[in-house]
Formats: C-alpha cells, structure tokens, sequence
C-alpha cells in the first residue's frame, strides 16, 4: 500500500483487482463446496473486475478461454428433440455436472439446466465481449418456460427446488437479454410480486414472507425489465416501498429491520432505490465509508462485516454500491441487470442485430 493510500477512505483498486483474478485460476479450498454453482462464483469475480474496468487487462486467450468454458455448460437439445422436449435447456453450474457424451447418463433430471445459471452464464458472455451467436435462445426460453409456477412464480431447475422472488429475478433478466418474453407469463408473474408485498410495503420472497432487500431488489428489478414498474403498483404501494428501502441505509444499509449493515445491501437496496428514482436521499459519505471499511487493506476484495473474509460475491456487490455513487474510476452499472453500463451497450448491439436479421 503506497503512502497516503488509507483504507478507510482510499479504494485500493489494484488490490480488489488482484484478489479477483485469484478467483479466475482456481476455486479456494473454503469455497469447494459451492462447485456446484461455480458459475455464480464466476460471475461475481468477472462482474467485480469489470466495475474495476480492468476486463482490458485480459489477454484474448484467456477471455477465450472463460467463453468457451461457459458454452461448454451449456445444456442444448438432444438429437431428434422436439421443441416440447426443451424443458431442461440453459446453462448449468459446473462441468463437475456434465456426463460424458459416451457414457449413458445416471439420470436425465441431473443433465439440467438452473435459472440462475443461465442469468450468470449470459451475463458473463455479455461481460467477455462474446455475440450470444452460440446460445441456443429458442431452446432456453423454453427452459425458463418451464420453470414457471401456477402463482406466477419460477422454481431454479426441474430437478425440484423452492420458488421464490430470486428466481423470478433470474427469468426476467434471461427474457430480457434474449429479447424474448415468450418464456414468462408475465400477468401471472406480476400478480405474484404483488402478492408478496408486505404489510410494510416491503417484498418478499413470496405471499406472507418478511420483507427483505434482496428479495425487494428482484421484484423492483423485474418489474422494471419488464418494463411496468411504474404501470403494475399503486402511487401508494410505490410511496410505501420507497419509503422501506430508504429506511434501510444506518450508514450502510441493511436487509431487513434491526438488522447489522450488510456490504451487499449498497447494491441490492442501493439498486432498488435507483430504480425508484429516489437515490439522491442516500447518505454518500455514509454508506461509502461504512463499505471501504469492509475492504481487505492487504489482500484485497470486501467482505459483509468490517471483521470477517472477503468473498466474490461481496466484493462485487460492495463495488457495484460505489459505482451507484459514481465512485472515481468505476465503470457504472445498469441497476436492473446488475452489469457494467458498457455490457449492457454490448447486449444493445446484439440485439440491434437480431432485429435487423
């Protein structure tokens, strides 16, 4: 650390840029048993070094690289299969759970897709400058199509899981990156975002569940993508929310009511209150000391609490809190899709494409 560089108050970028690329060589040993989602993992570390607008320090071969890996979880039609038969197409969490092609398969139910890998795994291409020319999006709408509730709800993977507001969030994200909303019933979906609005004008997870940041932040965020945020909820219901996530900065913010501050939440309220266009009530210098005090001077990244290790997901979460605020040399991040403003440009581009084809 150069003379000067305090940690409270100085963004040691090239620090959280070396921790990051850590991430990019191998799996810690604390982390192993999250190999089933590595994916999320990437996501967190290539999204963090991309608000640190240090993705140009790549060489192409290893951007390559993590391209192809991505496609390589991608789970595509079988020979001979009917549209119909595209329910468990999108991406997986991990090469630890593909089968060999010469080999007969354990089960077809493993050979699936998860929702919130195929977000993370589009949103990675995106971040990697890759076109998409390789995702089968026919065959992934139909996968997300899949995964929908009765309630308007989405569940992760046909394999069986629970069905909440995440998994909303993840639906509405790939619908909107592949400019197709044929894979939600999106009627059905808002009615369960308004269902699961609390008694404190907070969302939850699902009808009757306590309102929380992160789940407020997937409904709000969905709600924008699909673009009626402002059409589907009441001038009062809109007051409300505004008001409950205004409530959650301390100095940073928190997820639920007397709570402990959490790094995350500068993003996950943070974003919500950007989209409820009333960021401008957030204390700055608060909530920016509050997540500097959370970097690791030494080794680089943040972590939830000033007293614990740093980890990707907070690392990225606390840098997108900073680049809301504008933070000096951050790139800025698009609140819904929770990807630098220059991907996102880069998802413009493609889709431009698409229609003109």
């Amino acid at each position: 650390m150069s003379n000067g560089d305090d940690p409270n108050t100085t963004l040691l970028k090239k620090r959280h840029v070396r921790y990051l690329m850590h991430y990019l060589t191998i799996l810690p040993a604390q982390l192993s048993s999250h190999d089933p989602t590595r994916l999320t993992i990437a996501f967190f570390t290539i999204n963090g070094m991309d608000i640190l607008d240090s993705l140009v320090s790549l060489e192409n071969k290893k951007k390559k690289e993590m391209v192809e890996w991505v496609y390589r979880l991608q789970v595509l039609p079988d020979d001979g299969e009917s549209k119909g038969q595209w329910k468990h197409c999108g991406f997986q969490g991990s090469s630890t759970l593909i089968f060999p092609e010469n080999e007969p398969r354990c089960s077809k139910q493993y050979a699936c897709s998860h929702i919130a890998m195929t977000y993370t795994g589009l949103a990675i291409l995106l971040m990697l400058g890759d076109d998409l020319s390789r995702v089968h999006r026919a065959a992934v709408i139909e996968g997300v199509r899949a995964l929908q509730q009765e309630d308007g709800s989405f569940c992760s993977t046909l394999s069986g899981s629970e069905n909440d507001m995440r998994f909303v969030y993840c639906a509405a994200c790939i619908c909107y990156i592949l400019n197709d909303w044929s894979g939600m019933d999106i009627e059905k979906t808002v009615q369960f975002i308004k269902n699961s609005i609390s008694y404190d004008c907070g969302i939850g997870q699902g009808p009757e569940n306590e309102s929380h940041g992160g789940s407020t932040f997937c409904a709000v965020a969905a709600l924008s993508l699909m673009g009626c945020l402002e059409s589907a909820l009441t001038e009062k219901q809109l007051k409300g929310l505004r008001r409950w996530a205004i409530a959650r900065q301390i100095d940073g913010f928190q997820g639920r009511p007397d709570k402990q501050v959490d790094t995350c939440y500068s993003f996950w309220v943070g974003a919500t209150l950007k989209l409820l266009g009333v960021y401008h009530f957030v204390d700055y210098e608060s909530n920016r000391n509050y997540i500097l005090s959370t970097q690791d001077a030494i080794s680089g990244g943040f972590s939830k609490w000033w007293d614990t290790r740093a980890d990707p997901l907070h690392t990225c979460l606390g840098l997108g809190g900073l680049s809301l605020m504008s933070e000096k040399d951050l790139l800025a991040i698009h609140p819904a899709l929770n990807i630098t403003m220059r991907a996102y440009k880069h998802l413009e581009d493609i889709q431009q494409h698409w229609e003109c084809k």
